[in-house]
């Protein structure tokens, strides 16, 4: 596999880098201490066409492959790890589940808007009992002539108070039947459908995450996506590709502590030299590199087949849970260079350290992503 980067990377490469610095690092540290969700910077984004990487033009998209999306999701991530975050959120799953499994008259109604950031999306898997055993799930959806009646609740959902849509994968069969389960699109207004608590967490604090709370919330059968009882299947083909994703964002934070890490230790002097000279400082340096890079290829070796449609659940995974503990290792390695100040909030990599944990949990954990390797490979 050899992959170039080719002009259009390059210029999108340029494009988010320059709105990254200028509309994102002067405020970053303000949103992140008042866990800030800054709905309008979205909506800039959106104007930039990048709320829709994936979606086609037809659909008010970009119509981008994965390798542009990863330059968009990384970028903006070597800044700031919450609006990377979103970004991603946004476009792999609430958005990528309408377009993938979503009807023609679905992807027509919510597509452009979703993808010029008119709307914001969140996607509902997670619940309080159910992390990894999302089959367990407890929200149910009763049929009622031409509606669904939903009861329950999911958390951890980002953009879940702003969000002015929202797919949702609920309980219409039995708990464990992995054809048990169905995909709803919910719009914000829908009687019987709120946000609840907004979640005071260590990272990725710009990205709003929260609860939704469906209390008799009736659902007409119109806005269910694909047929009864597919919604766990749709949202393990999500979950695919959503991997790339959380790589990406992984990617970017690794990227943005080592070059912070790099510029302060030739800068930094001790013994009347710079720290960068010591080799217990470059070897660190030497190590984090060569992770990046390694993370890198597995990455693009992903996205290089989601673009040519082929099965990539090893890849996909692989990708996502090497990237996500090499964001962590080389996050922890930046503050260690830093020293003291790498534990201060002048600097920027600990909130990198901050921002990395989240990588190895969302969108399938550390553990489930060697889970689904191990059984990739034996097969």
């Amino acid at each position: 596999m050899i992959i170039k980067e080719n002009e259009n990377q390059k210029m999108i490469q340029q494009m988010v880098r320059d709105f990254s610095e200028k509309e994102i690092r002067p405020k970053m540290m303000e949103w992140d201490e008042a866990q800030i969700f800054p709905v309008e910077l979205f909506k800039k984004l959106g104007n930039l066409g990048l709320m829709g990487v994936l979606v086609p033009q037809e659909y008010g998209g970009s119509g981008l492959g994965y390798f542009e999306y990863i330059t968009v999701v990384s970028e903006i991530a070597q800044v700031c790890g919450s609006i990377g975050l979103s970004v991603a959120a946004h476009n792999s799953l609430c958005t990528g589940h309408i377009l993938y499994h979503g009807s023609e008259e679905q992807k027509r109604k919510y597509l452009p808007k979703l993808a010029t950031a008119e709307f914001i999306g969140a996607w509902g898997l997670t619940e309080t009992g159910t992390g990894s055993d999302a089959g367990g799930m407890a929200t149910t959806a009763v049929k009622d002539g031409d509606y669904y009646v939903i009861n329950g609740s999911k958390n951890f959902i980002t953009h879940a108070i702003s969000g002015d849509v929202a797919v949702v994968i609920v309980r219409t069969g039995e708990k464990g039947d992995s054809h048990g389960m169905s995909a709803f699109i919910i719009e914000k207004g829908t009687p019987g459908f709120m946000a609840g608590k907004k979640e005071n967490k260590l990272g990725m604090r710009a990205s709003e995450t929260a609860e939704l709370i469906f209390n008799n919330c009736r659902v007409h059968k119109d806005q269910l996506i694909g047929k009864e009882g597919d919604g766990f299947i749709q949202a393990m083909k999500v979950l695919d590709g959503g991997r790339i994703s959380i790589g990406a964002l992984g990617l970017g934070i690794a990227q943005g502590a080592f070059k912070a890490a790099v510029k302060y230790s030739k800068e930094r002097e001790q013994f009347g030299k710079p720290i960068s000279q010591f080799q217990g400082i470059a070897f660190k340096l030497a190590e984090m590199g060569t992770k990046i890079k390694a993370a890198e290829l597995l990455l693009l070796e992903a996205a290089d087949k989601k673009n040519n449609h082929e099965k990539m659940t090893k890849e996909g995974a692989m990708a996502k849970y090497y990237t996500s503990e090499v964001a962590v290792e080389v996050s922890v390695e930046a503050v260690q260079i830093f020293g003291g100040y790498g534990y201060t909030k002048d600097f920027p990599v600990e909130k990198f350290y901050r921002d990395s944990k989240l990588c190895t949990i969302g969108e399938g954990t550390s553990e489930i992503q060697k889970l689904v390797i191990s059984r990739e490979i034996l097969k």
